[in-house]
């Protein structure tokens, strides 16, 4: 097999190496082995390539936490059959064959594409399970996407529809705006040119979003606190702004709001019937075309030093996913 590999941590240009590499094997009698058809790619990637991500892999490793194939061999234990069309997570997704356990899987419902199937998993298992599970948000609800036009932020904006809310979302620029737009966002506040709590409460009657979904950070965290209801939910996704914002107690006290992390990787291990609970509603709601993954290109496997340089500048919206032609 052929597999991208990290023999040293580094900038991604670096350390990535394209190179023939030993067969995946079987990590228990639960997993299976599947050919790699396609592999979404996640900002955490270059994370991992960098060693700047939660968790560090023994070096060598093949990156990439998403994928989706086709069994080529099962445990013995293993839920799956050779030919069965799966979807997973964990480290390895970026060759041309991947080793995965079955508790980190779904099956793949034929009305379902490869590509899709390879984007779909993180993205909106992360928004469902954070705005309905975690913050239990409610009908007729406002909720605020911070950076509407990437990968989570545009499953966010199409759960909170599906959940009967008002999506106020933040982009900047006419493509991530129409991007937003799209996807189904009442609103869209260019945060580059207007001010994110003042257009907030314009557009609330002055009552701020009663839930927010912050995969931003930074500056985007600071003025969500500014701008949440009464008994108002903030969900922590992530740090896209590279910076990790703070705040004061007496302010969750005083506005007696919430502030909620969620780091999705963690359920997988925690609650691994909640995960695939959740997974089932997605695949309902793609089957009743009410959550389509973004996809802003689909590149071949090779690419993925290109795909690396357009989610950091910035040229990416939604996914990038990689195939092996």
């Amino acid at each position: 097999m052929h597999a991208w590999r990290v023999h040293e941590f580094g900038p991604y240009k670096e350390a990535l190496v394209w190179e023939e590499a030993p067969d995946p094997v079987l990590l228990g009698p639960e997993s299976t082995i599947i050919d790699v058809k396609a592999a979404g790619v996640n900002f955490p990637d270059i994370l991992f390539v960098q060693g700047e991500y939660q968790i560090k892999p023994p070096l060598p490793f093949t990156p990439g936490i998403e994928a989706v194939g086709t069994v080529v061999e099962a445990g013995e234990n293993s839920k799956y059959q050779i030919g069965d069309r799966i979807a997973a997570t964990g480290l390895g997704a970026f060759g041309t064959r991947m080793a995965v356990m079955d508790s980190m899987t779904f099956k793949v419902p034929d009305d379902m594409t490869d590509v899709d199937a390879a984007a779909i998993r993180i993205i909106y298992e992360t928004s469902l399970m954070a705005i309905k599970y975690k913050a239990q948000m409610r009908s007729g609800e406002t909720l605020l996407v911070h950076g509407g036009a990437g990968g989570v932020g545009t499953s966010a904006i199409q759960v909170g529809k599906a959940l009967g809310g008002t999506v106020i979302a933040t982009a900047t620029g006419e493509r991530d705006i129409q991007v937003c737009l799209d996807q189904g966002a009442d609103h869209v506040i260019d945060w580059q040119n207007e001010d994110i709590v003042t257009r907030v409460k314009e557009l609330t009657n002055g009552q701020g979003a009663d839930v927010v979904y912050d995969p931003v950070g930074g500056d985007a965290f600071d003025a969500s606190t500014h701008c949440i209801n009464f008994e108002g939910r903030i969900i922590v996704i992530g740090f896209a702004s590279g910076r990790i914002p703070e705040i004061k107690a007496h302010m969750i006290l005083n506005k007696n709001m919430s502030v909620m992390g969620f780091f999705w990787t963690n359920y997988q291990f925690q609650r691994p019937d909640l995960v695939d609970d959740y997974q089932e509603q997605i695949n309902a709601l793609y089957s009743e075309g009410k959550f389509k993954p973004v996809i802003s290109e689909v590149l071949p496997m090779q690419d993925l030093v290109g795909a690396f340089d357009q989610i950091m500048s910035h040229d990416a919206y939604g996914k990038i996913v990689l195939v092996n032609e």
